[in-house]
Formats: C-alpha cells, structure tokens, sequence
C-alpha cells in the first residue's frame, strides 16, 4: 500500500480512511500494533472486520481512500 500512495505522489499521511479484512478477529491487537507504526495520531478513520475467506487464503486484506 506504501509503494501505491508513493507511486501516486502520496504517504501514509494522505490516508483518510482505511478498511481492514481479517480472517481472524484474534489477530486484532496484532494488527493494531502493526498499524500504530504506519499512521500516527490521530490516525486515519478505519472499520476493521472479520471476514469468512480471503482471496489466495491471505489472513487481511488492506484498502484505503487518501487524498492526493
């Protein structure tokens, strides 16, 4: 996702709102810790739900809207 906002003249901090798919909602406060090292206060708007499959059975899927 970094490369893509790069790519597109933008960063992390362009990101306005993010949507989070996981497999597993135990993996959580894994992916909390994760996202706290890309977006910083006050971090972007998310919604973060768990999802009954994943393409290629990826454990999350990312998207997010940013401004450019």
């Amino acid at each position: 996702m970094g490369e893509i906002l790069k790519a597109s003249g933008g960063s992390y901090s362009s990101v306005v709102k993010t949507t989070i798919m996981l497999a597993d909602l135990k993996d959580f406060k894994k992916v909390n810790e994760i996202y706290a090292r890309y977006f910083s206060s006050p971090a972007p708007a998310r919604s973060t739900y768990q999802v009954a499959a994943l393409p290629l059975d990826a454990k999350i899927e990312i998207e997010c809207i940013a401004t450019l």
